[in-house]
């Protein structure tokens, strides 16, 4: 079954590769080199995470942990490098970020296949967003927030997510209709964790949380969507 996954995840590269190749051949070099960068980085990143959760969920626990860690220094040193502005906008973030910081230390403590479905579908909507809105976006979202989001990279990310549900519902004990709620709330939460981060730093007149991941930026640049899905799933188990 494992196996079987992480074919289903490299079948997805490649899709999504070619996806790129057609984004990048009209692109100043340079634009496009920073475009493959982010692009292998990523490749990396959801090796790490997928072999964290498959070897054993602990150490997907340990790893969720130096995220969330990261993450609220990230928060923290933004604010302060920004000399203290925006203090209200500081306190409201903190609590917002502490609240899904617990839900998804929660999660990080699921099921291994829990684990496996919410990091797939996060990754397919996440990676396939960011595809779909190069190929096809026009409308934005959101310009003074996230100025990349468009309707048509969001539905078509979900439309990937939500037709993932019917070749990855086996690793859940879930009736289709169970797991299709489960995989909507995962990209709402997703969508509205990344937009709330661009929001922070949009007050704080940035680009980015810092440079630590090559092409994307810092930890919450990265993993916020994770972070807010992950905190919907714990709700969901909860419930």
């Amino acid at each position: 079954m494992v196996r079987t996954i992480y074919i289903f995840i490299l079948c997805y590269f490649l899709l999504g590769g070619l996806g790129f190749h057609f984004i990048n051949r009209k692109k100043d070099k340079a634009v496009a080199q920073k475009s493959w960068t982010k692009f292998f980085t990523y490749f990396v990143i959801i090796n790490v995470l997928f072999f964290s959760i498959v070897i054993d969920p602990r150490v997907f626990r340990i790893v969720s942990a130096i995220i969330l860690a990261v993450g609220a220094l990230e928060l923290i040193m933004l604010y302060a490098k920004r000399s203290l502005i925006a203090t209200p906008i500081f306190i409201g973030s903190i609590i917002v970020f502490t609240v899904l910081a617990f839900g998804f230390w929660k999660f990080s403590g699921a099921e291994k296949e829990v684990l496996l479905y919410t990091f797939i579908i996060l990754s397919i909507f996440d990676a396939f967003s960011q595809i779909s809105g190069q190929l096809w976006g026009k409308r934005k979202i959101a310009p003074q927030i996230s100025p990349n989001k468009t309707v048509g990279g969001t539905v078509g990310g979900a439309l990937f997510a939500l037709l993932s549900t019917f070749f990855l519902k086996q690793l859940l004990s879930y009736t289709i209709w169970e797991t299709i709620f489960l995989t909507s709330g995962i990209i709402v939460f997703a969508f509205a964790g990344d937009l709330a981060a661009s929001f922070y730093k949009r007050k704080f007149n940035t680009k980015d949380y810092s440079q630590l991941i090559p092409g994307h930026g810092g930890f919450l640049d990265r993993f916020d969507s994770l972070i807010a899905g992950g905190a919907w799933v714990a709700l969901y188990l909860a419930f």
